[in-house]
């Protein structure tokens, strides 16, 4: 049987990928690469190219393989576009994985994995972490179209004989031990990535919203996750499908945060280059601080953490942009070696 992962092209959805596959896992990979990259697909995953909502390439999908879970990670995830194009993510995130779920289910697939996210909380009225029985306020269309797929999933799963766990992420970071994957999407707009850019030289600089937060510096504190944690927390999700637990709604983060500065100081510390910092005001909406109460992932999920340092979420984050940093390189000298051998 195999693992049917959906945008497995992407940041987190390749990690998932070859995390399966160091499990021992068959796995199908659907993805459109409309922000992914197809040589970011471990080669031993089986590819297809498509649309989740596409009914022909998921029959084909269905009946080519003997799919017994899918762990869904397609989306569309900047939540400034979602303002901007609301009803583009309620079908890219809403409509479209309401098409996954009914061919999915016909097809007699039992369980499903969802990548949701804190998102779902909105503004939080205190510092205290935050749990999963937090109210659920979302407060962009991003959130809200997560949100809608949860509720697919739990009247799905009261219809059908079907199970699902939704893990809300909080601040996901950094890149695979090995090298292997990591955060290779333009114009990302996650902090750590951003700061690595402008480390390298990427970026021109890094712009800080809000200095006078109650902090210990006066910056936003976030719980930011190495993403191969996230990937093993999906792993654990998958096996507590399979010994028939029931479905389940999980926080992932680590139930502890570092400021912005704190952040920076640290990609300046690790890479040596002190890049331009612009201290702009609070963004509307912006709390001081966010961190997860995950005792549920720990307790019911059996999840234990590995990588939950800041050293080691930026040293694994700075070391894959050079790895992209290297691979633009090789291209590019690729692209020149065709063009010499073409003029002869």
């Amino acid at each position: 049987m195999a693992i049917l992962v959906t945008g497995g092209a992407g940041y987190i959805g390749s990690h998932m990928v070859w995390a399966l596959l160091d499990a021992g896992e068959k796995v199908v990979v659907l993805d459109r690469l409309s922000t992914g990259f197809r040589w970011a697909v471990a080669p031993a995953a089986r590819f297809y190219l498509g649309d989740i909502a596409d009914a022909e390439v998921l029959k084909t999908i269905f009946i080519e393989n003997d799919i017994e879970a899918i762990i869904h990670f397609a989306g569309s995830a900047v939540v400034p576009a979602s303002v901007a194009d609301p009803l583009s993510y309620y079908d890219n995130n809403s409509g479209k994985t309401r098409a996954l779920l009914s061919a999915a289910i016909a097809a007699g697939v039992r369980h499903f994995v969802f990548s949701s996210t804190a998102a779902v909380y909105g503004p939080q009225k205190t510092s205290d972490p935050v749990k999963e029985t937090a109210p659920l306020n979302p407060e962009n269309p991003y959130g809200q179209s997560k949100l809608m797929t949860e509720f697919m999933l739990r009247d799905a799963a009261a219809a059908y004989d079907f199970d699902y766990v939704a893990l809300r992420y909080f601040n996901v970071a950094g890149a695979d031990p090995h090298g292997r994957a990591g955060q290779s999407t333009s114009g990302a707009t996650h902090l750590i990535k951003v700061a690595c850019e402008a480390a390298l030289g990427k970026r021109d600089s890094v712009h800080v919203y809000g200095i006078d937060y109650p902090t210990h510096d006066g910056t936003g504190v976030r719980d930011y996750i190495h993403v191969t944690d996230l990937a093993e927390a999906h792993l654990k999700a998958l096996q507590h499908l399979r010994k028939g637990k029931g479905s389940l709604v999980a926080n992932c983060g680590y139930g502890s945060g570092y400021t912005v500065l704190d952040v920076l100081n640290m990609v300046v510390r690790l890479h040596g280059y002190a890049f331009k910092i612009h201290m702009a005001p609070r963004r509307p909406g912006d709390a001081a601080s966010v961190v997860a109460d995950a005792t549920l992932a720990h307790r019911v999920l059996d999840w234990t953490p590995k990588y939950d340092s800041l050293e080691t979420i930026v040293r694994s984050a700075l070391d894959w942009e050079l790895a992209l940093i290297n691979r633009r390189v090789g291209e590019l000298q690729g692209v020149h070696r065709a063009l010499a051998a073409a003029s002869f």
